[in-house]
């Protein structure tokens, strides 16, 4: 199910067998919320939401892993990528907490890079 901003209009969704990416408005900072596995089949649909997010014009991008079940090399991959600015200048904020998304950024070294954040609310505040 697509998340939707303040006025009830859907941003964009993108949905695989195993999982979801849903693009959402919230508080001047575009949040993409991702559910299942983030693996090699779900990694192009996050791909593309970031890009439209970032073309958006938004002043922060929010990717939101708290409903990741698996975290594949190939979702790593795409969160370095929108870190990196190929999805544009927007900076990027990453939620992740536990054994299934965090551990694999820790293990990776990928939190050295990324900026990682115990929750959404949190990830928000500027």
């Amino acid at each position: 199910m697509a998340e939707t901003e303040a006025t009830g209009n859907s941003l964009g969704e993108a949905a695989g067998s195993a999982g979801s990416v849903a693009l959402e408005h919230r508080n001047g900072a575009a949040v993409l919320r991702v559910d299942g596995a983030l693996d090699l089949a779900l990694a192009p649909k996050l791909r593309r939401l970031a890009e439209r997010a970032a073309r958006l014009g938004s002043a922060l991008l929010v990717i939101d892993l708290t409903g990741v079940t698996f975290l594949a090399s190939a979702g790593m991959a795409e969160l370095v990528r929108a870190h990196r600015g190929r999805t544009g200048p927007t900076p990027v904020r990453v939620v992740a907490t536990g054994r299934i998304t965090l551990r694999p950024l820790q293990l990776t070294r990928l939190t050295d890079e990324l900026a990682v954040y115990p929750s959404l609310s949190e990830a928000l505040v500027t």
